[in-house]
């Protein structure tokens, strides 16, 4: 039965000091999921946000000079009619231009059997007798756009057999009227390329989209311009809420998207994946912790265990050592007795001492008072000293202020040095449009022989100042990237310097919390040294009581005898009382 009740009572401290540590180890994983998760979600919007926005800027880097040529050659052609001239500019302009297949122009009239209208290109096609421009899409969508530029649906080329998109634009004359469409046709597989090369995770899923949801690029080339993709992802957004043109980034379900217009055009990136990309990692490592703790608690509570029943074992061995010593103890009683005369001569001796320790107990009390004045005296040297700590950490905020101030003033440096880029890009784009005119020049001047001789020397001449603008331009954008290069260095060191102040300010917000504890100790060692004064001069009375007391204690020596063998009745009372703590 005894032996029942100790298990039960073993397993009982088990339970109560595992409990608690179990109800501990759950709430700190609890807390460290949610905060892991929190910031795994900030880091993901962050992320996908970012690089959607490079991808953004890469393909618009590719497709804007598609753009400007397009620009380029509507202003020429608006006083052009020469189908040679136009046919030699859409090599010039489409020689240049990365992932295009073709760049042409069509007059609205042109049909081969009719002889009427014409169509120039630089890819050397020669459209059949049956062919009209007018009746094609992309001829269409530029009429209905009058002068903007307009973006037709994915389609598969018939002499390359490659997925192609055009983009197309209404050339006008003085007059308003259309003379024609000039289009770029641009390879959408080389677009798909470039989309491949950036990542938001393992698992993520990057596609370009039209307008109206259909795949522009997919893994499944079935799927282009043929499947939505609104009908395979679990976005939770419409297609005309989702490509509304405003830049998202959010987290649905366990999974991330996000979504980004290209520009002007109306063609749309679109990002998705799960954002378990990034958790899992963090789950595995909260796991293992929370694994580690509980391992920790079990093997704290079974040491915990083997200590109290050490401690058990030790009170056992206890008892049969006070039933030893209590036998001991009746046989010192009896020896006492002869000790008592011995005793009295030992309490006049005491009592010598304690006038001696009386004397010495007023000169520590002198001592003391003179403590308690350095204390005093330090204490006040600490106050001012946290003052001046204080006015320390003041001066360096404001350090840090003008520090901010400073990485402020070079930020906007920086755009405003970005300003510059667009005024360089529209000096690169009338370099450009003045070579064109230049060029038309010249053909003019050719066509005029001798009369246009000087008008060739004049048109030459633009065009070699075209050419150096250009090459000034140049110039200026590498001085412009110096410039940046500078900038964003200077920011990072000042940002450096930021750091530093910001330790400084930790540093002495750090001193100044030392010093005023300092200041507490030294208050307190002011105030304890004047109680120990007081308890010193109570130490002093008491032991002017003790001289009187220990007098009486020799009077009382010498009944100490007949006490001695009340002690011995007492040993054998306390021997039974061992005897029962060691069962």
């Amino acid at each position: 039965m005894k032996e029942n009740n100790t298990k039960k009572n073993i397993q009982l401290l088990f339970w109560s000091t595992l409990g608690p540590l179990l109800l501990l180890t759950c709430l700190a994983v609890a807390a460290l999921a949610t905060s892991s998760m929190y910031l795994i979600k900030r880091y993901v919007r962050a992320e996908t946000s970012n690089v959607i926005a490079r991808l953004n800027s890469q393909i618009m880097e590719t497709i804007s000079p598609v753009m400007v040529n397009l620009d380029d050659f509507s202003n020429f052609a608006r006083n052009m009619d020469d189908p040679q001239t136009l046919e030699d500019l859409t090599y010039a302009l489409g020689e240049n231009l990365k992932y295009v297949i073709s760049f042409y122009y069509a007059t609205p009239d042109y049909h081969t059997a009719s002889g009427t209208g014409f169509y120039v290109g630089n890819d050397g096609w020669v459209p059949p007798d049956d062919w009209v421009p007018a009746n094609r899409d992309w001829f269409k969508s530029a009429l209905n756009q009058s002068g903007v530029i307009a973006y037709e649906e994915v389609y598969v080329d018939a002499m390359s057999g490659d997925l192609c998109v055009t983009v197309a634009k209404e050339v006008k004359d003085e007059s308003g009227r259309t003379k024609g469409v000039a289009a770029v046709d641009l390879l959408l597989s080389n677009l798909a390329k470039m989309e491949e090369t950036f990542s938001v995770s393992q698992n993520n899923k990057i596609y370009l989209l039209s307008k109206n949801g259909k795949y522009m690029t997919n893994p499944d080339t079935e799927k282009i311009a043929n499947a939505s993709y609104f009908d395979d992802s679990a976005v939770p957004y419409s297609a005309k809420d989702y490509l509304d043109g405003e830049p998202k980034a959010f987290i649905h379900k366990g999974s991330f998207y996000a979504v980004n217009q290209i520009g002007s055009t109306p063609w749309f990136i679109v990002v998705e994946g799960p954002v378990s990309d990034f958790s899992g990692s963090f789950i595995r490592a909260i796991v293992i912790v929370a694994i580690v703790l509980v391992a920790f608690s079990i093997v704290f509570s079974l040491l915990n265990i083997h200590l109290i029943i050490g401690m058990r074992a030790g009170e056992k061995r206890l008892g049969q050592s006070l039933l030893e010593e209590t036998q001991s103890l009746a046989v010192s009683a009896k020896e006492n007795a002869a000790t008592a005369q011995d005793q009295t001569a030992a309490v006049k001796e005491i009592v010598a001492t304690m006038e001696d320790n009386n004397a010495l107990s007023e000169s520590i009390s002198q001592k003391i008072k003179d403590v308690s004045g350095v204390a005093e005296k330090t204490s006040g040297n600490v106050a001012e000293g946290v003052s001046y700590l204080a006015e320390n950490v003041r001066q360096l905020h404001e350090i840090a202020s003008a520090n901010q101030t400073t990485i402020d003033g070079i930020k906007s440096l920086g755009d405003k040095i970005n300003n510059i880029w667009d005024i360089v890009t529209l000096i690169n784009s009338v370099a450009d449009q003045a070579k064109i005119i230049a060029f038309n020049a010249e053909l003019e001047a050719s066509s005029a022989g001798e009369a246009g001789k000087n008008f060739h020397i004049v048109a030459t001449e633009i065009r070699r100042l075209a050419d150096g603008i250009i090459d000034g331009t140049k110039e200026i954008k590498e001085r412009i990237n110096e410039i940046q290069q500078g900038s964003d260095q200077l920011i990072i060191a000042s940002e450096s310097g930021t750091d530093k102040i910001n330790e400084g300010v930790e540093g002495a917000r750090t001193l100044s919390e030392r010093f005023q504890s300092i200041k507490n100790a030294s208050e307190v060692t002011a105030s304890s040294a004047g109680d120990i004064t007081t308890i010193i001069q109570q130490q002093a009375t008491a032991t002017e009581q003790i001289l009187t007391t220990l007098k009486q204690i020799a009077s009382g020596v010498e009944n100490f005898s007949s006490a001695t063998e009340s002690i011995s009745r007492a040993s054998e009372k306390l021997r039974t009382i061992a005897e029962d703590l060691n069962g």
